[in-house]
């Protein structure tokens, strides 16, 4: 499999993982996502993200997918920043959350910034 896919066990789809990081884990806003994190030391580092797209802001169902698609594409193609972090057991929830569709540019520098974020404070 390639370096820059993400598979299926890289997608958090747990509801117990879900609800214990968005209880116990730590937050942040990087315009324009906020973003939930939770990480625990583990022998072996896993990463899972989810992305987000509120149907508060966006009432059309292909403008939340064409920027759940952008934010997507976005973190496969950076993902390796966290991946060279540390050896934790890492969850990462995306949330878009801006009324306005943004350019691709925008939302790729946006995660790049919230992954180097995330791996700084780890």
């Amino acid at each position: 499999m390639s370096a820059n896919s993400l598979p299926r066990t890289e997608r958090l789809r747990s509801l117990g993982v879900i609800r214990r990081m968005f209880e116990s884990g730590e937050s942040g806003f990087i315009f324009p996502f906020r973003y939930v994190w939770f990480a625990e030391p583990d022998a072996e580092q896993s990463v899972e993200v989810m992305f987000s797209v509120p149907k508060k802001f966006h009432k059309r169902a292909n403008k939340r997918n064409l920027l759940r698609r952008r934010a997507k594409e976005a973190y496969r193609l950076q993902k390796q920043i966290v991946h060279n972090g540390a050896q934790v057991n890492l969850d990462l929830a995306l949330i878009y959350s801006s009324k306005e569709v943004l350019p691709y540019k925008t939302v790729a520098n946006a995660v790049r910034r919230i992954l180097e974020s995330v791996v700084e404070h780890l």
